[in-house]
């Protein structure tokens, strides 16, 4: 299905079939494409500056490198001002204003490779395996989005609020998330190493068996955070806090969780070969069968913590003396 000529400006194409359409360059300024149907549709570098797209469909439709003047000269829009997507001379997704608390947009294997949707409404969004590579989606609220599978490498969620969103085998590799709101939400199975999470909020997040090498997590809140079987292996965790969180069988080995806070963790059974935790507070942690060798314990609290069957070989105790198998 071919449009042409592609100017559509403030059209009104409400609840259209628009299935496999070829809109590449199109102008879609302003354009009512409510409950719009892009299933395949070829969107690239169409204009969609202030077009209304609530509920519309973009089923595998291609979004990639949309081109834009922008909205407010790749400034955070004025207060009372619609939210769009907006970025000046560059590969923009625009219009995508807020509608409410239930945006409900549909962009199941979309490809939306480096678009802009910083600071867009997309709550309960469908974005399931979605291609987000190197997306700006700084701000962006995304609570309760579907995003299970979908490819977030080098993506920019800056304070992103994806709490409670289905994140599940999603993979965010050198993914910036950094002071992200991730409470309760699905991250099992996801790849996200080289991700940084600095002063991320993961309260009560799922994150059994992620991988998690080499994340910067510092100042993370993990407080009550599933991390059962997860990888962490080189992982920064310096000052996190992780009070009754389920390291259970989790790999830590060589992380560093200097000052870090793990009162009442489980930590049975996990890889802790070589991790630095001088200074952690493991108060009240549940260490049985850990493997701490060669571990740095130097001036960590392990106040009622139980170490049952756990392996000390080479560690540094608290005293700064070497423990040895006598």
């Amino acid at each position: 299905m071919q449009i042409s000529p592609p100017d559509l400006s403030q059209a009104t194409l409400t609840s259209m079939n628009l299935r496999e359409a070829v809109l590449n360059n199109a102008d879609l300024r302003e354009v009512s494409l409510n409950h719009a149907d892009f299933c395949m549709a070829d969107l690239s570098r169409a204009n969609l500056r202030h077009a209304h797209l609530k509920e519309a469909i973009f089923y595998t439709a291609n979004l990639e490198k949309q081109i834009s003047p922008g909205s407010y000269g790749g400034r955070r829009p004025p207060r009372g001002k619609p939210q769009v997507c907006y970025a000046p001379g560059s590969k923009s997704l625009c219009g995508f204003p807020q509608h409410g608390k239930f945006a409900k947009y549909q962009f199941r294997e979309a490809i939306l490779k480096e678009a802009n949707l910083s600071y867009a409404n997309l709550s309960y969004a469908d974005c399931c395996l979605a291609d987000l590579r190197s997306a700006d989606l700084t701000q962006a609220d995304l609570k309760h989005a579907k995003l299970y599978t979908a490819n977030l490498s080098q993506a920019n969620l800056y304070a992103a609020d994806l709490s409670h969103a289905d994140l599940r085998e999603a993979t965010f590799t050198q993914a910036n998330l950094k002071e992200a709101d991730l409470r309760e939400a699905d991250l099992s199975v996801a790849v996200l190493n080289l991700a940084v999470f600095v002063g991320a909020t993961l309260y009560n997040a799922n994150l059994s068996m992620a991988n998690l090498s080499m994340a910067n997590l510092s100042m993370a809140n993990l407080n009550h955070a599933n991390l059962r079987r997860a990888t962490l292996v080189g992982a920064n965790l310096i000052g996190s806090t992780l009070h009754s969180a389920d390291l259970t069988r989790a790999i830590l080995h060589e992380a560093d969780l200097r000052e870090a806070t793990l009162r009442e963790a489980n930590l049975s059974g996990t890889n802790l070969t070589k991790a630095n935790l001088s200074m952690a507070n493991l108060a009240g942690a549940n260490l049985v069968r850990a493997d701490l060798s060669y571990a740095n314990l130097r001036q960590a609290n392990l106040w009622e913590a139980n170490l049952e069957g756990a392996c000390l070989k080479g560690a540094t105790m608290p005293d700064g003396e070497i423990y040895e198998i006598s």
